[in-house]
């Protein structure tokens, strides 16, 4: 049986900074929200491919002696989703696999619903899996092409999945991202300097202090390599954008599909209360100054009831806003509402206010990692 359901992983490719695992570290700490089971890298050396991969969160898997031993300018990583499935070490990703023309790293943000079909085939025709996971379906598919170059047998693979899928691949001397012709999974490029980053959201892209430089677009694959950026498109592109980028997946700061995720979220709510108005009370914030003192100390702690005669779009919009500006003002946070949990520590940038038991030594080590990215960049 497939491991299902992994769809919400988050994917990051590097093409030609001296520490591409440290930028991809960095990507996949910025897309921690993305999956939360494991999280792998896979650099590059120009001769050979250096994997790590593991259990929990990303700064728990990686540490200073993990990512000195990934050299290489060239890496990809991947952070994978909680499952209903197997929650085992051969699930994680990026798989890294030896075969004909060398050796071939992959991870994989989506799902392939004729997934179990294509397994069967394979299997009938002498494929051995390692692993309960779709993704592996597209590297046996890759190794049974019977195409002459890699950019050919990757098509021709994916000419036979059906589903979501954002592709980052990796050899010895390439980064190759491919995108499902409904783009149902984003996927955007950016750039630091010469080097060039792939990743799954805008946030990734941020944190590395990359350049956004377009999305790659649905049908679309990309070849990062010594002669640049180069595109074919040999699926015709026909856009299925997945609402739950929106609502649930991506985070607040990113932007999804061109759009930015919580200015959306925003006209979500507009759009909610044009067509389903409804009295209702509104939370503000206000003063402790003569707040009961079992409601001091909470960050939204007085309800007021919103006039009955409050009606139309105009008003109910206003008071909104205004509901909005208090909560912000008293301290709620409506924009990481999503990510005030017990991982949350995830999410905080690098130096930031991490919460957990280790939030002064994981700010330290983010801190020198940055500073070491920024100065080999410079």
């Amino acid at each position: 049986m497939f491991d299902k359901f992994h769809e919400e992983c988050g994917v990051v490719g590097v093409y030609g900074h001296p520490e591409a695992a440290t930028l991809a570290y960095l990507a996949l700490y910025a897309l921690q929200h993305r999956g939360q089971e494991s999280a792998g890298i896979v650099a590059s050396n120009g001769e050979a491919l250096i994997s790590h991969r593991g259990m929990g969160h990303v700064a728990e898997i990686f540490g200073q002696d993990v990512l000195a031993r990934l050299e290489g300018r060239l890496a990809i990583g991947h952070n994978r989703y909680s499952t209903s499935g197997s929650t085992v070490l051969k699930n994680c990703q990026p798989f890294v696999v030896e075969w004909a023309q060398g050796a071939l790293g992959i991870a994989h943000n989506g799902n392939l619903v004729n997934a179990e079909e294509l397994r069967a085939k394979l299997e009938t025709r002498g494929s051995i899996f390692q692993s309960t996971v779709d993704s592996e379906v597209i590297v046996h598919l890759i190794a049974a092409s019977k195409e002459e170059t890699l950019l050919g047998r990757i098509v021709d693979a994916l000419g036979q999945v059906r589903g979501a899928y954002s592709l980052v691949f990796l050899t010895e001397n390439r980064v190759i991202a491919a995108r499902d012709p409904g783009g149902f999974r984003p996927l955007v490029l950016g750039r630091v300097g010469d080097a060039l980053v792939i990743a799954s959201e805008t946030c990734a892209l941020d944190l590395v202090d990359a350049r956004y430089e377009r999305e790659i677009e649905p049908g679309e694959i990309v070849t990062l390599s010594e002669r640049g950026v180069e595109s074919i498109r040999p699926f015709a592109s026909d856009p299925h954008h997945c609402v739950f980028e929106y609502v649930y997946f991506a985070r607040p700061d990113s932007r999804v599909y061109g759009r930015n995720v919580y200015e959306v979220r925003k006209a979500l709510g507009r759009q909610l209360a044009r067509e389903s108005p409804v009295p209702a009370d509104i939370v503000i914030a206000v003063p402790d100054s003569g707040v009961p003192q079992s409601l001091r100390g909470a960050h939204l702690h007085r309800a007021v009831e919103l006039d009955s005669q409050l009606r139309g779009q105009g008003e109910a919009e206003r008071a909104a806003r205004s509901a909005g500006r208090e909560a912000r003002r008293g301290g709620g946070r409506l924009d990481r509402a999503r990510h005030d949990e017990p991982e949350a520590h995830q999410h905080d940038p690098p130096g930031g206010s991490a919460r957990g038991p280790h939030a002064h030594q994981l700010a330290a080590h983010h801190e020198s990692l940055l500073l070491r990215h920024r100065h080999a960049d410079a």
